[in-house]
Parts: structure tokens; sequence; C-alpha cells
């Protein structure tokens, strides 16, 4: 039962994570990011040969680059990084392309990702992906088994808590309007003299840094990744999360990650066989579905929709107020006396 709570919580504390990134770039610049699982496995696959050492000491069944015993937390930091770099180069990519394009251009390069990696073994280990990941800090604190969970969710926490400081400032600066601007009405923002596709650029790279620390965190976790991991379902599963909790909204979405990656997932689990194996575990994703197409059609806001954000200009000072009243009289008598005229 305590590893079945435990790992109820990093989920939910990765999948959160995972959704801040998304919701970046989605929910708060409008950019179609159909690569999130991209995303996640270059996190996953940089931390762990980051933290598994050089291949040739595992034995020789693993076959992958680089090949580091880097000590926690550089494995996470380097994952975020690489999927900052991720997030560069899709923006050069789609820079000039619309949404739809975009949208197409991002989910084409994660397929064509998914069969390099599968297909070129050195890299990641091909299709059988990389294993037996050593867990962060467990023997450098000396942490038993049974207490490692917990410690991790812990670790989850702290890197939750700090990844949402962030996105909150970052969503009521002006950096943040800004972005918000682009994704109301892009042509209007670049005529006000901003620059939006460095805007782009920064929404791509910040949300890529925070789902790739996301894939990093999950696989210290679970010791494991593949190309099975890789599945399209993954990544519209997430934007169901944003679409439901509230698009733009850093708790709504957290609300959604609740709704659809543990409410809807685990209540499957305790249905009763009635029918095919496969029936159940697929229910959850024809839920998750409708209940999405449902939110667009019903609410398209979601749960917890984005506020609304009023600037309140500062008053005027008495004299200025005078002389604006002054000014107003002046000229309405004036053109009193010319309409009399």
């Amino acid at each position: 039962m305590t590893y079945y709570v435990t790992t109820i919580l990093v989920y939910f504390g990765v999948d959160a994570l995972a959704i801040w990134g998304l919701n970046v770039q989605y929910g708060l610049c409008g950019l179609y990011n159909f690569a999130f699982i991209l995303f996640q496995s270059l996190g996953a696959y940089t931390a762990a040969v980051l933290t598994l050492g050089p291949a040739s000491g595992n034995g020789g069944y693993q076959h992958y680059v680089l090949g580091a015993s880097l000590p926690f937390p550089l494995p996470l930091i380097a994952a975020g990084l690489a999927g900052a770099g991720l997030g560069i180069v899709l923006g050069l990519l789609t820079r000039r392309v619309g949404a739809d394009l975009m949208a197409v251009l991002t989910f084409v390069v994660s397929v064509m990702a998914v069969l390099v990696v599968s297909a070129v073994i050195p890299l990641f280990n091909g299709p059988a992906g990389l294993s037996s990941v050593p867990a962060p800090l467990q023997s450098t604190f000396h942490i038993s088994y049974s207490s490692y969970p917990w410690f991790f969710v812990g670790v989850v926490a702290v890197v939750c808590a700090i990844a949402l400081i962030s996105v909150r400032a970052l969503t009521n600066s002006p950096l943040g309007r800004a972005m918000r601007a682009i994704r109301e009405n892009e042509k209007a923002c670049s005529a006000l003299g901003k620059n939006v596709a460095g805007l782009k650029l920064f929404a791509f790279a910040y949300g890529g840094a925070l789902i790739g620390v996301s894939g990093a965190l999950l696989v210290m976790f679970i010791g494991a990744w593949s190309p099975g991991s890789w599945e399209v379902i993954e990544t519209l599963s997430a934007f169901a999360a944003i679409i439901i909790g509230g698009t733009g909204n850093n708790y709504g979405v957290v609300a959604g990650v609740f709704v659809t990656q543990i409410f809807l997932t685990e209540l499957t689990r305790f249905l009763p066989q009635f029918s095919a194996t496969n029936l159940i575990g697929s229910m959850q994703w024809i839920v998750i579905g409708v209940l999405t197409l449902a939110f667009m059609w019903f609410r398209p806001r979601g749960i917890f929709p984005e506020r609304k954000r009023v600037i309140e200009l500062d008053r005027l000072d008495p004299s200025e107020s005078r002389s604006h009243d002054l000014g107003s009289s002046t000229a309405g008598r004036s053109q009193e006396a010319q309409k009399s005229q």
C-alpha cells in the first residue's frame, strides 16, 4: 500500500511538472507542440546516460552514448538543458509556419525521433532501451529501500515547488503578458514592436526544460526507459489535462492532471472484469477523449478558467485633472460657438 501511494504521488508531481511546461508553450504562448513526449524522452535518456556510468562498466549488455556517473542534481540540470536545446531547435524549424503546420511538424519530428532511436542501437540501446538506472542519493545517504520512495516524493515536491514559483513569476511578468499577446493576436503583437520570434523561442525552450526535467525524474524513479514509452496517446493526454483543467491557469492544469492522469486512470483499475482484457485499459483513453470533447464544446475555458487580468491606470494628479477638465470644457465651448455661428 505504501509503494502504491508513493508511486501515485511521484507520478502526479512528474505529470504536473510536465504539464506546466506544456502550458507555457500552448496555454500561455499558443504554440502547438505535439512533440511533448519527445521532450520528456530526451530528458529521461539524458539523465540515464549521465547516471549509468560508462557502457563498458555494465557488463556490455547496454550500448549508449556518453556514459557518466554525475552526482545528483547534475543529471537533472543536464536534462533540463537538453529539453531547452530541443525547444530552440523546434522553435527555429517552426518559426515561419502557422499553428496547424506547427502541430504537424512537431508530430512528424517526434515520430522520426522514435524511428531513429529504435534503429540506431549505439545511441540509446535501440528498442530495448536503458535500464538499471540508479536511484539518486540512495547510496549517498544510505536510505533503505522501504523508506526511499517517500524520500523521492520529497525530491519531486521540492522540484515542483521551484518550478511553480518560476512559472508563476513568468506568468505575472511583462514577459508573460507579451507571450499572452502572441497567443491572442500575433500580428498585433508584432506591430507593437515585440520580438515575436524571440518570444516563441523562449517559450519553446522554457517549457521544454520543464518537460525534460520531468522525464529525468521519471526515469530516476522507475529506473528504465525505452522507445515503447513514446506513445502518441501520452501527448494527447497532456493536452487533455490542459483543456480540462483550464488553459493558461497554472493551478487549473494541475486539476486537469489529477482528473486525467490520476482519477480516471486509477479508477479503471478497480472496475470489474466484464469483457476482453484490453478493453478496461482502453476505456480510460476513451473516457478522457470524450471528456475532452465535452469540455471543448460546453466549457472551453476548463474547470478553472484563466483569470482576467486588468491593468488599472494611475489616477491623475489634481492639477492635471483640473487642466484636463479645463481643456475639455474650453474645447466644448469653442465647438458650441462654432455650431451657433
